[in-house]
């Protein structure tokens, strides 16, 4: 096994950070992608690839990223919900990775909602 840099303990130390966030809620976004397996099929992997790349490119430590099943939507994947604090989230459908840096840069960062992607907003829940 080859020896750990400090550069290496950091990036661990961030990973973890992170974690920790996600259990306490402290992220200002979080960001969600459906990855059942139609949406691994559609491409969501790559979805997955740009938003971690679009959170380190900003160094976005209060977004968090994670993952969930499918949304029973497979015609429509790849998929990603986006929340904001205080707000309804917001599911986009047909993404593309150009999509998602779009989605990044105008909802995550600029709370700015993108129309032309989004398929609803509000979440789903059985009373």
């Amino acid at each position: 096994m080859p020896r750990l840099k400090i550069e290496d303990l950091d990036k661990i130390a961030d990973q973890q950070r992170r974690k920790m966030t996600v259990r306490e809620g402290g992220g200002k976004a979080k960001i969600t992608v459906h990855m059942g397996t139609c949406g691994i099929a559609a491409g969501a992997r790559n979805i997955m690839s740009t938003f971690l790349k679009e959170i380190e490119a900003h160094n976005a430590h209060d977004v968090i990223l994670t993952t969930s099943a499918c949304a029973g939507l497979c015609s429509r994947e790849p998929m990603a919900t986006v929340e904001l604090a205080g707000q309804a989230p917001v599911k986009y459908v047909d993404l593309t990775e150009e999509k998602a840096k779009k989605i990044f840069a105008s909802h995550v960062l600029q709370g700015k909602l993108v129309q032309d992607y989004a398929l609803s907003i509000g979440s789903e829940r059985i009373q």
